[in-house]
């Protein structure tokens, strides 16, 4: 069955008029009323009656398509499925984005694995620059990438883009550490093999830190160990930026 993402509140039984992004897709597909298509927010949700008001469900919502406009679509809501398929360990990635359209797959197969959040830094060896109205629009873009590739995988929680910064801004921006599990990734002598992180299990938070083409210069690390960050190694292959990001990824959450 199609999923789609809806980022408004859901409510069984109500009727609904699909928000334009999802609107647009369903017509792609030529869907057409009586069809039947799932949609998740990871916000909202009510499986009850649709007076009573929304709380956070997760989940997600069946639906059947009543009618299809020139450019608006409309669905009435069915039943609540509470299923997650999202993994017990939180980790928000960090990392200095790599050039051309790698950084898109990046985003795709992230969300995929199933990282809650994506941060994309300017470092000192950082090929791509963005500031500006550049940089909102490809903001914009990697939402989307992200949302269609939880469309695709099944999972119900949008991971959030979060807006370019510098390596040294966002380090300054992050609270002194706490509970929370900090690493970078590093070739420097004496890192720790992440595995041995991974190997801990659980759900905790994570924040990873990973650097583009050439990877963090020596002065970041040093300021991301202050911040409370602790080297990692992957092994002894050097990996390309997306791929060594993706690796560490797939260790901590699946």
């Amino acid at each position: 069955m199609p999923r789609f993402y809806c980022p408004v509140p859901l409510a069984s039984e109500a009727l609904l008029e699909l928000p334009a992004g999802a609107a647009r897709h369903v017509q792609v597909l030529r869907l057409q009323p009586g069809d039947s298509i799932t949609l998740f927010n990871g916000r909202y949700g009510m499986a009850c009656d649709a007076g009573t008001p929304g709380h956070s469900l997760g989940g997600e919502f069946e639906a059947t398509i009543t009618h299809m406009g020139r450019s608006d679509v409309q669905v009435r809501v069915g039943a609540h499925s509470a299923i997650e398929r999202e993994s017990a360990a939180t980790v928000h990635l960090a990392v200095g984005m790599p050039a051309n359209d790698r950084m898109d797959w990046l985003v795709e197969k992230a969300t995929e694995l199933g990282v809650a959040s994506i941060q994309p830094l300017m470092t000192e060896r950082s090929v791509l620059r963005l500031s500006g109205e550049r940089a909102d629009k490809k903001i914009a873009h990697w939402q989307s990438v992200a949302v269609a590739s939880c469309e695709q995988c099944g999972g119900n929680r949008v991971p959030l883009v979060h807006g370019v910064k510098t390596l040294t801004a966002w380090l300054q921006s992050l609270p002194v550490p706490g509970a929370d599990v900090r690493c970078l990734l590093s070739l420097a002598a004496g890192s720790s093999p992440l595995h041995t992180l991974a190997a801990h299990g659980g759900a905790r938070h994570t924040t990873f830190l990973s650097g583009p083409e050439g990877g963090l210069g020596a002065a970041e690390e040093a300021a991301a160990m202050a911040r409370g960050f602790a080297p990692v190694s992957l092994g002894p292959r050097v990996l390309r930026a997306e791929t060594a990001a993706l690796t560490a990824l797939a260790r901590l959450l699946v």
